[in-house]
């Protein structure tokens, strides 16, 4: 029971201070309690340890921190709307076609739906409608499918009430390749149409 009472009366910010051996005996034989016999370097030791421990938890528990706040998976990026960086993303300006083909995929109309919607949207701006193609006709097939890939383009860009004025076509066939390669899937991304945003008075 001694050895109890004397341990209820130390305070955890003297176990806190890692005073040394010399000054725990003598704040033990200090305490107003029977007297005892001397306490081993051994037992001193234990027993800082022990309400050091304990001082640690409450002071732990003491402290309350509030949960992580994690961002959404889908959140887009803080772009100014109305940019040139904001129509790239967060629209889309490019499309794709099927080999040989000037015909709209179901794919293109969806991405063309918005790129009208964001041109009514922000009115200052005209386009450029650039065509491309791939390599396996020859230079004026090629630049022919580019300009009609691009008229195509601007055709139903039309049709979703993006005023003729604002927009002018451009073909570059074969010539700027994204990838140069023979594989379908990759000569595939030289099949596209690009729309390129111009501000009106630099048009």
């Amino acid at each position: 029971m001694w050895a109890e009472a004397r341990a209820s009366a130390l305070s955890f910010r003297f176990f806190s201070s890692a005073m040394p051996i010399a000054a725990l005996e003598d704040l033990f034989m200090r305490v107003s309690l029977p007297p005892v016999p001397r306490v081993s370097s051994a037992v001193l030791r234990r027993v800082a340890a022990a309400f050091f421990v304990v001082g640690l938890g409450f002071g732990l528990a003491g402290c309350v921190t509030e949960p992580p706040q994690s961002a959404g998976l889908d959140a887009g990026p803080d772009l100014p709307p109305g940019s040139n960086e904001d129509f790239i993303v967060n629209v889309g300006r490019r499309i794709y076609f099927t080999e040989n083909s000037a015909e709209l995929t179901d794919t293109a109309k969806v991405t063309l739906n918005s790129q009208a919607q964001w041109l009514a949207k922000y009115p200052s701006y005209k386009i450029k409608i650039e065509g491309f193609a791939d390599e396996k006709g020859s230079a004026e097939f090629n630049k022919s499918l580019g300009l009609k890939r691009a008229e195509a383009t601007r055709a139903y860009l039309g049709q979703q009430g993006v005023a003729a004025q604002r927009m002018r076509v451009k073909t570059f066939g074969d010539t700027r390749k994204v990838k140069d390669c023979a594989d379908s899937g990759c000569t595939a991304q030289n099949r596209r149409v690009i729309t390129v945003l111009d501000v009106e008075d630099d048009a």
